[in-house]
């Protein structure tokens, strides 16, 4: 049986995604990105499923970081969840949203729900958890406590919280976007029609050429290439030198990208495929 590891634990939009996208297969739950990524890479697990990007708060940095400068895993899938984020209490708890003392969640889903949180709980101090799942989690097993934890209704569910208010979040149509990295694509079984293609570069400039970043772009456009994302990331290596991520919605082929790849070394740039593959979007 195939096993697939997700930042957890149960009740995580991570955790949600899987079940939406994967049937009967084995699935883990890590506490963090790193130790999922890590577990694919040592043959642990066969897939792992972690978060990359959200709408409203944009790149999932450490996921990005891990993948380029830790371990080197190929994006194999792309899945994309809608977020309905919630706020979850006790089913004992008896007070009104004046009554809640602290919130609990990830970094990422504080921040979605930042103008909420402001206006709806002046009386909650902000903890920060490594997952949503954690934060439901912790709340379940308070004891008399006035704590909230920002979640999904898995979450609620899997701890038995009752959902005080829906749909918290500031902006509508709010969607994740998960990675899947697997050594074999094989395994890929996921049980939805894919709704299109992309494929990820990592590009390097070189440090003295002006204009590099232009004359990079141009190699797409006149190919007439879409871009769907361009990103910027510290290579670590000093102040002022960055690499690029750069999503082309269309799937690697032997025409156009080997072409693409020339003319930017030409550049003195450096050019490493992070991924070709197929992008489910899940109704949930």
């Amino acid at each position: 049986m195939t096993t697939i590891g997700y930042l957890g634990p149960k009740g995580t939009f991570t955790k949600l995604a899987v079940d939406t996208a994967f049937n009967g297969e084995k699935k883990v739950s890590f506490t963090t990105i790193p130790e999922c990524i890590d577990a694919v890479d040592s043959d642990e697990i066969d897939i792992g499923v972690v978060p990359l990007e959200n709408a409203i708060e944009g790149t999932v940095q450490l996921t990005v970081d891990y993948l380029v400068h830790q371990v080197r895993l190929p994006v194999m899938a792309e899945i994309v969840v809608p977020i309905q984020q919630h706020l979850l209490i006790r089913r004992d708890f008896t007070g009104n949203l004046m009554d809640i003392e602290g919130i609990h969640s990830h970094s990422h889903a504080i921040a979605q729900c930042h103008q909420f949180i402001h206006k709806e709980l002046p009386n909650a101090q902000i903890r920060y958890t490594s997952s949503t799942g954690k934060a439901a989690e912790l709340v379940s097993n308070s004891e008399g406590l006035s704590i909230a934890a920002i979640g999904n209704s898995l979450a609620a569910n899997e701890y038995d919280l009752r959902i005080l208010k829906e749909n918290i979040h500031d902006y509508p149509n709010n969607h994740t976007r998960f990675v899947v990295l697997t050594k074999n694509k094989q395994l890929l079984k996921i049980k939805h029609k894919a709704i299109g293609e992309k494929t990820t570069l990592l590009i390097s400039l070189p440090n003295d050429k002006s204009g590099a970043l232009h004359q990079i772009l141009s190699a797409f456009a006149w190919r007439k290439m879409n871009l769907s994302k361009i990103e910027s990331r510290p290579t670590k290596t000093g102040l002022g030198n960055y690499f690029f991520i750069i999503d082309v919605e269309q799937q690697y082929d032997d025409v156009l990208f080997p072409g693409v790849k020339a003319e930017l070394e030409a550049l003195g740039c450096q050019v490493t495929v992070l991924g070709t593959y197929p992008v489910y979007q899940m109704n949930l």
